[in-house]
């Protein structure tokens, strides 16, 4: 399917940044998820289908969102491995609020980059969770100051706030202060 949409975008002339998108909605999806995300140079993201995940798997709805989390892993690893962003999938109780800061929480915890939503209503929860708090932006700015700092003298380690900060962490940083500006430049 994804060679196929693939062609339909050459001939239609669409443009190399043109993406496109996988639903992982189907048990076979989820086993498939590397191969799937690795299928185009064309591939964008992952989309989580959980709804249809759970029918299928003959699972229930629960708050911890149990009988489809190895899934949900597999797919965010699918999606690390060949630098593809993750969206999680709906939460459909739309008069829970509570429970969807839950499950949005989980998901970030859990490395999705954002969540599918189902109406308007829950954007503001969604981009409060998944967007850069002030002190993380200003934690990411203090590491990498202090990093660059660090090599500019030649040392090979630096501390902020008594924590080791090693390469990962600057390079965690840099991922969240583009975010930020990303995030920015849209409104």
């Amino acid at each position: 399917d994804i060679e196929r949409a693939e062609r339909m975008l050459e001939k239609g002339g669409m443009p190399e940044k043109t993406t496109l998108w996988a639903m992982m909605e189907t048990p076979l999806s989820i086993l498939n998820a590397a191969e799937i995300a690795a299928a185009s140079s064309r591939m964008g993201g992952l989309v989580m289908g959980t709804s249809d995940l759970v029918k299928d798997i003959h699972g229930q709805h629960t708050p911890m969102r149990l009988p489809v989390i190895a899934s949900l892993n597999l797919c965010v690893l699918a999606a690390r491995a060949y630098q593809l962003v993750i969206v999680d999938g709906v939460y459909l109780d739309l008069n829970d609020a509570d429970g969807f800061d839950a499950s949005c929480e989980q998901g970030l915890e859990l490395g999705f980059d954002g969540k599918t939503l189902i109406h308007p209503k829950q954007l503001e929860s969604a981009n409060r969770v998944f967007a850069p708090s002030e002190q993380e932006l200003e934690f990411s700015r203090r590491i990498i100051a202090a990093h660059a700092e660090a090599e500019a003298e030649g040392k090979g380690v630096v501390l902020v706030d008594g924590k080791l900060i090693e390469n990962l962490h600057v390079q965690n940083a840099q991922r969240i202060v583009a975010l930020s500006e990303t995030i920015a430049a849209m409104n």
